[in-house]
């Protein structure tokens, strides 16, 4: 056992070892610890970072924004709302169940109706004028969605038929005062006599194969598109198509500018082929597929002097 002479010394060690190890903890605290004013101007500078920060990514979302791509897809989404944009053409829809549900189809060959889909392709929407009421009529109508498809009949029985099946279609109904077996007559009257040479409006036309009854809605327009299919023309007692393909050329040159596509169909038969050649010239011919003729024709009123037939 040690003696009594060592014990103070001892607590004396001790006491010095626990106040140098205070010391020493007092002094690497005040070394590392930040003073209140250090953290204070740390808390400062913390927050200036974090809301540096915050507004670079605002700024960085709002340049994301104003790009050409994040614009485009904004533009394309007020532009295209995807419960209208998704939605087929009400023409369109009532085409496919009319003639999903059918047992007729158009009188046009496929090939045939091409000829005139790839003139529509260019211009609709865009003004189309028809002769003839028939079972392709909802096509044409569907084919020029957003312009206006008019068509003109001669059996006003058959535009109650169709009305009341499809009353969307727009239909007048035209008197013809020919018959089929006037054709000679009337084509000699028609390159002689220099009145049917003039382009005027039909009303005012003294020509004899001028339709001067036609409805003033239909010539008060400018049509891009004509497309004789009636009248009826496959027998003796028919009116036959001669005053249809007249006034079809005299509508086309008569428009104010441009130039106006002219389809006559049925070209297999005497009276179409002759009048279409004859009336709306062999040079504005464009191209012939199955029973179906295309005229392109200017505008002769934008051009005074044109021949009627160059």
């Amino acid at each position: 056992m040690r003696s009594k002479s060592q014990s103070p010394i001892n607590v004396k060690l001790i006491l010095i070892g626990i106040f140098l190890v205070f010391l020493l903890f007092w002094v690497l605290r005040s070394t590392y610890s930040p003073s209140p004013e250090q953290q204070t101007q740390s808390l400062d500078h913390s927050s200036v970072v974090s809301k540096s920060s915050s507004e670079n990514q605002e700024t960085d979302e709002d340049h994301q924004s104003s790009s050409p791509s994040s614009s485009s897809s904004s533009s394309s989404s007020v532009a295209c709302p995807s419960n209208t944009c998704n939605k087929i053409s009400p023409s369109l829809a009532n085409a496919l169940v009319h003639y999903a549900t059918s047992n007729v189809t158009p009188q046009q060959t496929l090939r045939e109706i091409s000829v005139s889909l790839r003139v529509l392709e260019k211009k609709s929407p865009c003004n189309f004028l028809v002769f003839g009421l028939g079972h392709d009529s909802l096509m044409w109508t569907a084919l020029n969605h957003g312009g206006r498809t008019v068509f003109l009949e001669e059996d006003k029985s058959w535009i109650e038929q169709i009305q009341s099946q499809l009353p969307n279609l727009e239909s007048y109904h035209v008197i013809y005062d020919t018959r089929i077996t006037q054709a000679d007559e009337l084509m000699e009257i028609g390159m002689s006599n220099e009145d049917c040479k003039k382009v005027t409006d039909p009303r005012f036309s003294k020509c004899q194969l001028a339709l001067k009854g036609l409805p003033q809605q239909v010539l008060e327009i400018d049509w891009d598109l004509i497309m004789v299919d009636a009248p009826t023309g496959w027998h003796d007692g028919a009116p036959g198509r001669m005053s249809a393909i007249y006034t079809a050329g005299l509508i086309a040159r008569n428009k104010l500018d441009g130039e106006t596509d002219v389809f006559v169909h049925d070209v297999d038969r005497i009276v179409e082929d002759q009048f279409s050649k004859a009336f709306l010239c062999e040079s504005y011919l464009v191209e012939q597929e199955g029973r179906i003729r295309h005229f392109n024709i200017p505008s002769h009123r934008s051009r005074l002097g044109r021949p009627f037939c160059p």
